[in-house]
């Protein structure tokens, strides 16, 4: 049986007297891809904002990796192996491709003030050499070597993207939370960012939950899918269950019931 690294037990959420998750429950399965659809404003941010700490949900339990860390703030759940991306770019603008990255190590590092002196004495080269090679490697899987000195802000969105993706990457985490990683991309980019998703996801072993509207891509890589719609959980399963479901066919294909009556009527004829 699948060991479960993420379980979420009824989790509700309101802004004042607007719910924007109703008793949602659900698991994923370690080294999954798991992914959550619903129309704009279903909650699907709602909920990773929750999952990542950035929410603190009104009841319900989130239990991440066998520990509940329902009250815990995003730099401990970060410091526990989980990882984010944002819908909106989060990186830093002025710095350099590959500052960028360092930072997302900056909570792997032992130094603080207590033991800052004996740091320097006894571990610093070696550790830094150790976080600049896994940076190194993180620059060469998504293949962003030829940015690695260039200014964050002056990139192509697609390349900041990537870049967002390489520090999350960098937090060396078990789970790893993507919010629209394909939005505002060409056809080009969604298949590179694919493939990168999924080699993360193969290679380093490394637990995707993700939200993405381009249905054709959710398909295709995740291994489950849940639908999310006005904040409660419709259906969730594996893809094709999924899309044979009558609600998502409407909401995503643009089937009305009587044509969905027809394809039935032919498929039987």
């Amino acid at each position: 049986m699948t060991v479960s690294i993420l379980n979420i037990e009824q989790i509700s959420l309101a802004f004042g007297g607007v719910k924007a998750l109703t008793d949602v429950s659900f698991s994923v399965k370690k080294g999954s891809v798991f992914s959550i659809i619903g129309p704009n404003g279903a909650g699907k941010t709602s909920m990773l904002n929750c999952i990542s700490g950035r929410y603190r949900p009104n009841s319900g339990k989130i239990i991440f990796d066998g520990k509940n860390v329902t009250d815990l703030r995003p730099n401990d759940r970060a410091d526990l192996g989980m990882g984010r991306t944002f819908q909106n770019l989060a990186l830093f603008g002025h710095m350099s491709v590959l500052d960028n990255i360092i930072v997302g190590r900056h909570h792997l590092l032992k130094n603080n003030w207590l033991t800052g002196p004996l740091y320097w004495v006894s571990g610093a080269q070696k550790e830094e050499l150790a976080h600049r090679r896994k940076v190194e490697e993180i620059i060469d899987f998504l293949e962003i070597s030829h940015i690695r000195k260039s200014i964050a802000g002056t990139l192509s969105y697609g390349l900041r993207k990537r870049v967002e993706l390489a520090r999350a990457m960098a937090l060396n985490p078990k789970l790893i939370l993507l919010d629209e990683p394909m939005a505002g991309m060409n056809l080009e980019e969604k298949e590179d960012m694919a493939r990168y998703i999924l080699d993360l996801n193969e290679e380093f072993g490394i637990t995707v939950v993700m939200i993405e509207h381009d249905m054709g891509v959710v398909m295709d890589i995740s291994h489950e899918v849940m639908v999310l719609d006005f904040g409660k959980k419709l259906i969730c399963g594996l893809p094709d269950e999924v899309m044979a479901d009558p609600y998502v066919k409407r909401a995503y294909l643009g089937l009305e019931e009587e044509e969905e009556d027809i394809l039935q009527l032919e498929g039987v004829n």
